[in-house]
């Protein structure tokens, strides 16, 4: 129920065909963060594709990934072996909620589960279920211990789904993490935004940039990218005028 391909920057990653795999919400998170951070960590990483993203271009010297399946974690251990990142990227399974930190970290960022756990259909494998629902703690959780674990000015870095964007800024700025830049996503032309990527500051002051809106896709038959997406694909970072 694996296989393995060749995704962005070149590296191999391990899937498991029954769970989540590789999408653009994952390849836009690692995209928005800049800069480069001493000590990163990720909250549910999954395959370990977006850590393994921000090692390969030097935006994180190095991580600890947080992932609650065990499946999942031993995955990410196995990516990051596999593309000789072991050295820099350490996988623990544990509930993030339980989670103990010896240091602080500079960043922080996380593409959580972005379903209640009443809501929406349930899916066949249970893994699907805690990848996409708030079995493990809900986003008031992830903000409340990242904001733990950041040292003071530390960022903090989401995507997150627009129908639940309030809640995002709501967690956020209750975790006392200031949001500082936002970006709404769009499939096309035609479509409400499907996503949002939110950025934080521990301990920072209000003033919140909007950036414009990223469209992915030139019309409605998504078979070819816009400008600014395929900056990101060839450059592995949003052009300049989405930072701030």
């Amino acid at each position: 129920m694996e296989r393995c391909d060749y995704v962005n920057d070149n590296l191999k990653l391990i899937q498991d065909t029954e769970g989540l795999t590789f999408g653009t919400d994952a390849l836009l998170l690692a995209g928005y963060i800049n800069g480069k951070h001493k000590c990163a960590m990720e909250l549910g990483s999954g395959t370990g594709i977006i850590s393994m993203l921000l090692l390969t271009r030097d935006k994180a010297e190095r991580v600890v990934a947080l992932e609650v399946q065990q499946e999942y974690a031993k995955l990410t251990s196995r990516n990051a072996e596999l593309n000789g990142l072991s050295d820099r990227m350490e996988c623990v399974c544990t509930d993030l909620r339980d989670y103990k930190s010896e240091c602080e970290f500079d960043l922080i960022y996380t593409n959580p589960p972005y379903m209640k756990t009443d809501s929406g259909k349930k899916n066949l494998t249970e893994k699907k279920n805690i990848a996409r629902h708030e079995v493990h703690g809900d986003i008031y959780d992830f903000c409340k211990h990242a904001r733990k674990m950041l040292k003071f000015g530390g960022k903090f870095a989401a995507v997150y789904r627009t129908d639940r964007l309030i809640d995002l800024i709501d967690a956020m700025r209750q975790s006392k993490i200031e949001p500082k830049r936002m970006t709404l996503v769009y499939a096309d032309t035609d479509s409400e935004p499907s996503m949002a990527l939110v950025e934080g500051k521990a301990g920072g002051k209000s003033g919140l940039l909007v950036t414009k809106q990223l469209t992915i896709y030139r019309d409605k038959s998504h078979k070819d990218y816009t400008d600014d997406m395929n900056y990101i694909m060839e450059n592995g970072s949003f052009p300049s005028d989405y930072k701030r």
